[in-house]
């Protein structure tokens, strides 16, 4: 297995997850909290490929050039993850603007 599709795997894994165990679970939804928890998992995700590939030399792939696994790590994990982000906080009525509905108008 390619170290590309490891850390693929890897991310999808962690973002399984979140979107279907964390985020559902919580009982007060805003941006604020999805954030900080995405946060966490997102540097889960850094220490689990830094301990595979750190000082390994390995160069990954991405699309035109290559780079290395925190790099790589952090581009794919924010591909996979935005179009998650965007369906779970329209069904979940979260507004990226970073307001409340009960803050008033603009």
């Amino acid at each position: 297995m390619s170290p590309e599709v490891q850390l693929l795997i890897l991310v999808a894994l962690i973002l399984a997850v979140a979107y279907l165990g964390i985020f559902p679970t919580l009982e007060e939804k805003t941006l604020n909290k999805l954030m900080v928890i995405d946060l966490g998992l997102n540097v889960l995700a850094l220490i689990v490929a830094g301990a595979w590939f750190w000082g390994s030399g390995v160069q990954f792939t991405l699309l035109f050039f290559e780079t290395n696994w925190a790099i790589f790590t952090i581009v794919s994990y924010a591909i996979i993850e935005i179009p998650l982000f965007l369906r779970f906080a329209k069904r979940h009525g979260i507004r990226l603007d970073g307001r409340n509905d009960d803050d008033g108008p603009n």
